[in-house]
C-alpha cells in the first residue's frame, strides 16, 4: 500500500504544478494570437483547471475505471461549488459585478440539467457522450456572444490575469504543461484504484472523494489567489466555466472510450447533490440583491460539502 499513497501524491503534487503551467502556457499562446482577456478568461483558462479532471478521466476510461472518470467529474463538481467557493468566500465575500458571469452562470445549471437527463437511464454511452459535446460547442459559441456583447462592462481584471510571454516560451509551457498532466494523472489513478482495492472502497467513491478534491486543487489556488488580489468575478467565474468543461467535457470521456453502466446511486446522491449545490449557486449568486456570496453563504457551501462528504462515509461504512 505504501507504493499507490506515494503515487496518489506524488501524482497530486505533479498535477497541480503541470495544471498551473498549462494554463500559463494556454493563455499566453492565446494572448499572442489575438483573443481578448475575458474570452481568454471563459474558455482557456477554464479548460485548463479543468484539464487535470479530463487527463484523469481519459486515463481512468482507458484502464477499466469508468465508475471513477464519472465520480471524479460530478465530485469535481460538487467539490468546486462546495469546497473552492465554500472557502473563497470565507476569505473574501464575492459580489457578482460581471454581465456575462450572470449569463454564465444560469447556462452552468442548464447544462447540469442536461447532465441529469443523460445519466437518468443509468447508462452512458457514445450517444450520451456526443450529446455533452454538443453541448459543450454550444457553450463555447456563446461565451464568445456573451464577450462581443460584454463591451463597456466594468469588469476588465482578467486581463491582469493573463501572462505576458513570447509565443514560443507559452507554446513551450502549453506543451511540457500538458505532457506532464497526462503523466502524473496516470500515476494519481493508478494509486488511488490501488488504494480502493486495498480498502475495499469502490472507485466511484475514491473518484468522488479523494481524486475528485486533488483535481479541484487547481480551481482551489486560483480562486483563492483572484479573491486576496480582489478579482472576485475572477474567483467565481473559475470554478463556474470549470463546472461547465467538468460536464459536458469530462463526463464525456468515458462514453467516448468505454460506455458504462452506472448504479442507481450515482442518479440519486451523486448527481443529485451536484443539482442541489447548482441551484443553491445560481440563487445565492444571481436571486439576492446585491447579488453576491457573503461569507455566512460561503460557510453554508462548505456545510453542504461536509454533509456530502459525511453521507458518502456512512454510506460505505
Amino acid at each position: 500500500m505504501l507504493y499507490p499513497i506515494i503515487a496518489l501524491l506524488a501524482g497530486f503534487i505533479i498535477l497541480v504544478w503541470s495544471a498551473d503551467r498549462f494554463v500559463i502556457g494556454a493563455a499566453g499562446t492565446a494572448k499572442n494570437a489575438g483573443m481578448s482577456p475575458m474570452l481568454i478568461g471563459l474558455t482557456v483558462v477554464s479548460f485548463g483547471t479543468s484539464a487535470p479532471e479530463i487527463l484523469v478521466s481519459v486515463m481512468a476510461a482507458t484502464t477499466g475505471a469508468g465508475d471513477l472518470a464519472v465520480g471524479n467529474a460530478l465530485g469535481s463538481n460538487i467539490a468546486n461549488i462546495g469546497l473552492v467557493l465554500g472557502i473563497t468566500a470565507l476569505i473574501a465575500p464575492l459580489p457578482v459585478r460581471s454581465k456575462v458571469l450572470k449569463q454564465e452562470i444560469p447556462l452552468l445549471l442548464v447544462i447540469t440539467l442536461l447532465a441529469g437527463g443523460v445519466l437518468y437511464d443509468l447508462y452512458l454511452g457514445q450517444l450520451d457522450a456526443i450529446i455533452l459535446c454538443l453541448s459543450l460547442a454550444g457553450c463555447l459559441y456563446l461565451f464568445t456572444r456573451f464577450q462581443r456583447n460584454s463591451e463597456g462592462d466594468e469588469i476588465h481584471e482578467e486581463e491582469d490575469e493573463i501572462p505576458e510571454l513570447p509565443l514560443g516560451r507559452a507554446i513551450f509551457w502549453l506543451i511540457a504543461g500538458l505532457i506532464l498532466l497526462a503523466a502524473s494523472s496516470r500515476l494519481l489513478v493508478w494509486g488511488a484504484t490501488e488504494i480502493a482495492l486495498s480498502l475495499g472502497v469502490s472507485d466511484l467513491v475514491i473518484g468522488l472523494t479523494i481524486v475528485a478534491i486533488g483535481t479541484s486543487l487547481p480551481e482551489l489556488a486560483a480562486s483563492v489567489a483572484s479573491a486576496l488580489k480582489g478579482h472576485t468575478d475572477i474567483a467565481l467565474g473559475n470554478v463556474v466555466g470549470s463546472n461547465i468543461f467538468n460536464i459536458a467535457a469530462v463526463m464525456a470521456v468515458p462514453g467516448l472510450l468505454a460506455p458504462i453502466t452506472l448504479e442507481p446511486v450515482v442518479l440519486w446522491r451523486d448527481y443529485g447533490t451536484t443539482l442541489g449545490l447548482t441551484l443553491l449557486l445560481t440563487a445565492l449568486a444571481l436571486y439576492q440583491r446585491p447579488p453576491k456570496i457573503s461569507r455566512f453563504e460561503g460557510g453554508l457551501l462548505l456545510a453542504a460539502y461536509a454533509g456530502y462528504l459525511a453521507l458518502l462515509y456512512n454510506m460505505n461504512t
